[in-house]
């Protein structure tokens, strides 16, 4: 498994309930800012393997974009359990919900 790899497996896994990230965000933070393709890729590979929230990764309109009904109406489902309220179809406000996660020296920071 690649570095990339397995910083974008730790960054979802990290997602709280009731947030999201974007797969650009993700990519980002893993240390790639243009692999949000590989995000995808990844979750699809990866999500049961390492029991990921995958329902919490969104694009950057907070729009799910899974095509499959299924997939889109379970993502949906779920996301709406934790308390993310859509205002129109499959969309919800990101400033609202999206996770910032700190890196290690703001934790350590904001910890002390």
């Amino acid at each position: 498994m690649t570095p990339f790899t397995i910083k974008v497996i730790e960054i979802i896994q990290s997602i709280p309930t009731g947030k999201v990230m974007t797969y650009g965000q993700v990519a980002r933070i893993a240390g790639s800012p243009r692999g949000a393709r590989q995000v995808v890729r990844i979750l699809h590979s990866s999500s049961q393997k390492y029991q990921l929230p995958w329902h919490r990764v969104v694009n950057a309109k907070g729009a799910i974009v899974i095509k499959a009904e299924e997939g889109n109406s379970l993502q949906k489902h779920l996301l709406e359990e934790e308390g993310i309220i859509f205002y129109r179809e499959g969309e919800m406000e990101l400033n609202k919900y999206q996770h910032f996660p700190l890196e290690e020296w703001e934790r350590d920071y904001f910890e002390e």
